[in-house]
């Protein structure tokens, strides 16, 4: 058989192609099967990045398969370049993760690693400025080369992490397997699959941040219950005086840890169901009318007066959970009687928005206002505002975005009749963020705060 030309495609032997093929099944059942027992959502992910692999096995057998039989011509000196075949290409650009098909030179060569295709999620996010380019242009990280290396001529393939720059740092875990092996001459290769792990790795801060948050916040108030304890149990048990001063203080305290847990209970569960939009309506006059009526005995002793500026009752109807909403107007009015000086007002007054941008502006033109929350999509349609005002010390300017941060005070407010458990606003956050509505602050040091709630409102029938 005459020697094929060298214009002429180089072709794997039939023998070869089944290699590779099997080697491609066998990746994707390693794996889904590997990755099955890392991690709750693995399977999923192993089972996509299984899918990709099988993917990118399937178009190179039909690739290599695709022209008649002929001889095999000697080894290349570059990687041989492989133009997609439309059906296998557009399922892997469907992949929601990103692909790579790489060929290598030697081992240990990591600049002659080229990627020889790279579906449409690899082209979003890396850095690709030309086709078939090598493979250290798109990915800047010496532990994903070795890792392909290893794939490509070792005994198997690995994972390595890496971050990505940009407008936003982001945090990949590449995986890299092999794809049949250099028999006759031509070049190893290996499906390189990375996986985002930004959010991942956010949501574990969060999770210990969180718990490390809580611990102080419950340490605080149990060491103060038990050295008063130790007090009242040693040489002050028969002393009257110190019995009557202490006890508050432990009452005080065992108050404090019982709100902290049912705020934290609280925020477990409204987080638990934030990403199912609630169904029922809700007159939000008459959710403000039930706080304010349950806090007036509160305003009483503080000799601060409600202001009411509400609508009649059915005039101001919203989508939501019941519970839910009577919780934000609660948690801002009792923030608001509670940093009030004694003697003052609290307002309260209902609102219809047709456009959040103008919500958004400040009421007072002295006042920096602050968005918090804003619904995905801008907020089109006719919103129903919550605006309760106080006249307290104000926040400065700096301490506003920080607002909703899970325990966070504005320092100076940590102790004393203002001391809280630095829930209330997160939990306001995340109730709010579920109803796809929105949330904003204005504040003035020594003039007061406003925080506006903006829920949906109900559209009546023409």
């Amino acid at each position: 058989m005459a020697p094929a030309t060298e214009d002429e495609p180089r072709r794997l032997p039939a023998g070869g192609i089944s290699i590779l093929f099997a080697a491609g099944a066998g990746v994707l059942m390693l794996l889904f099967l590997g990755l099955g027992r890392q991690a709750p959502m693995a399977p999923a992910i192993g089972g996509a990045a299984g899918v990709a692999v099988l993917g990118v096995a399937l178009f190179v057998r039909r690739l290599l398969s695709s022209r008649s039989a002929g001889a095999v011509s000697p080894a290349p000196a570059t990687p041989i370049p492989l133009a997609p075949d439309p059906p296998f290409a557009a399922m892997l650009d469907g992949l929601p993760e990103p692909v790579l098909l790489v060929s290598g030179g030697q081992a240990g060569d990591l600049a002659a690693q080229r990627f020889l295709f790279a579906n449409a999620a690899a082209r979003a996010v890396l850095p690709i400025l030309r086709d078939q380019a090598p493979l250290a242009t798109a990915i800047r990280a010496p532990g994903v080369l070795r890792v392909v290396d290893s794939a490509l001529f070792g005994e198997r393939g690995g994972e390595a992490s890496f971050q990505l720059g940009g407008s936003q740092l982001r945090h990949w875990r590449a995986r890299a397997a092999r794809l049949g092996s250099s028999a006759d001459g031509h070049p190893p290769l290996a499906v390189l699959t990375l996986r985002d792990e930004t959010d991942a790795l956010s949501n574990a801060r969060l999770r210990a941040d969180f718990l490390a948050n809580a611990s102080h916040e419950l340490r605080t108030p149990l060491a103060s219950l038990a050295g008063f304890i130790e007090t009242l149990s040693g040489h002050a048990r028969e002393d009257t005086a110190a019995r009557e001063r202490f006890l508050p203080i432990m009452q005080a305290q065992a108050d404090r840890m019982r709100r902290l847990i049912e705020n934290l209970m609280s925020l477990s569960s409204i987080e638990q169901s934030e990403h199912v939009p609630p169904s029922g309506e809700v007159d939000l006059a008459l959710a403000a009318i039930d706080v304010l009526d349950a806090l007036e005995p509160q305003a009483r002793i503080r000799e601060v007066r409600f202001e009411r500026n509400l609508p009649g009752l059915g005039e101001a109807v919203v989508v939501g959970d019941r519970d839910q909403i009577v919780q934000v107007v609660q948690n801002l009015a009792d923030n608001a009687l509670k940093y009030s000086p004694n003697g003052g007002s609290v307002s309260i007054e209902l609102e219809s928005v047709s456009d959040l941008s103008t919500e958004f502006r400040s009421t007072r033109a002295e006042a920096p206002s602050h968005s918090l929350l804003v619904p995905a999509g801008g907020g089109g349609g006719r919103y129903l505002a919550v605006r309760v005002r106080d006249a307290g010390p104000g926040i400065a300017r700096t301490n506003l975005p920080r607002l909703t941060e899970r325990f966070y005070r504005v320092e100076g407010q940590k102790s004393g009749e203002h001391s809280g458990t630095g829930l209330g606003l997160a939990i306001v956050k995340h109730i709010v963020n579920r109803h796809g509505g929105a949330l904003f602050v204005e504040s003035l040091e020594g003039g007061g705060s406003t925080f506006t709630a903006c829920f949906p409102a109900v559209e009546k029938a023409q």
